[in-house]
């Protein structure tokens, strides 16, 4: 077994940091859970756009899930260990749910890419069939990664001390107790797979609104060119803050750093990021927004 170190550091804040990552994870799910609802009951937003958004809130409900209820129970516990078959399921779900997110992120500009480039041939290209496609791959990718990931890890021998210094089963804290000629090797190996897959999507993201920009200044009007940027708003916002908070954690010079600073840091992509998500889309998103307060506050009126 394993003993997740995590917030022990912060004995006088842990009941403090637990009502406010509570707090925030009911949140996510209440957002999430209301967005899927939403989608699900108004007709009108039963487009691609909409169905990828609710695969997105329920790739980040159940990746909130796979950490965030085990980080509550180890700030009012005093006994903080986790099983070695534990902490493996843990990683895998939380790479498999976390690469499905990015690469949900990278189908929906896609979407939003043809929606604007190529207007006429939208209903041809995202036909049900290949939505259902582009769905299916995210979820196969990111369980790949998952697996990838977890079996290079825990294929490792751990020896010495079995404390890991960060609230869940990271990579690099469990590198750190590993022992034998090949961490290196599975180390660079798994931060490289990790890099490129996020570097990748990223690229694939930007060139899409490289794309949509250059078609959004041809149109002639004003409102026009407004009308087409406020489709891509929320998507940008929530790319601009899920790949700022990752590269944070995977491109940071490695230097000499605090432990606490690196639990502290770990909290921006596993609670904060999922927190701000379905607050985004709800503000951001105009006919979202129309949608929900037409299903839900005119009948609870």
């Amino acid at each position: 077994e394993f003993i997740l170190v995590g917030f022990s550091t912060f004995p006088h804040l842990q009941v403090m940091f637990f009502l406010l990552f509570l707090l925030m994870y009911l949140f996510t799910l209440l957002g999430n859970l209301l967005i899927m609802a939403t989608v699900w009951s108004e007709r009108s937003l039963h487009t691609p756009m909409y169905l990828f958004l609710c695969t997105l809130s329920t790739s980040e409900i159940l990746y909130t899930l796979a950490i965030t209820p085990r980080l509550l129970a180890d700030l009012l516990s005093t006994r903080h260990t986790i099983t070695w078959a534990a902490c493996a399921s843990q990683m895998f779900f939380s790479f498999t749910f976390g690469f499905t997110h990015s690469f949900l992120l990278t189908v929906m500009g896609y979407d939003r890419y043809v929606a604007i480039c190529h207007p006429l041939r939208y209903n041809v290209l995202m036909s049900p069939r290949g939505c259902a496609c582009l769905v299916a791959w995210s979820w196969v990718g990111g369980s790949v990664m998952g697996l990838v990931v977890t079996t290079a890890v825990f294929h490792l021998t751990f020896c010495g001390p079995n404390e890991i210094h960060h609230f869940a089963c990271h990579v690099p804290p469990l590198l750190k107790l590993a022992c034998g000629t090949d961490v290196p090797v599975v180390a660079k190996g798994v931060g490289l797979v990790c890099i490129m897959a996020l570097l990748g999507c990223c690229l694939l993201i930007l060139l899409s609104y490289a794309f949509i920009v250059a078609a959004i200044l041809r149109i002639p009007s004003a409102e026009g060119r407004h009308k087409a940027f406020s489709t891509c708003a929320s998507h940008l916002t929530v790319v601009i803050v899920h790949y700022g908070f990752a590269s944070v954690i995977y491109l940071k010079p490695k230097g000499p750093q605090s432990l606490e600073g690196d639990t502290l840091m770990g909290i921006t992509y596993t609670v904060l990021t999922p927190f701000l998500s379905p607050i985004i889309f709800s503000l951001r998103n105009k006919e979202l927004k129309t949608a929900m307060t037409k299903t839900f506050l005119n009948k609870l009126y």
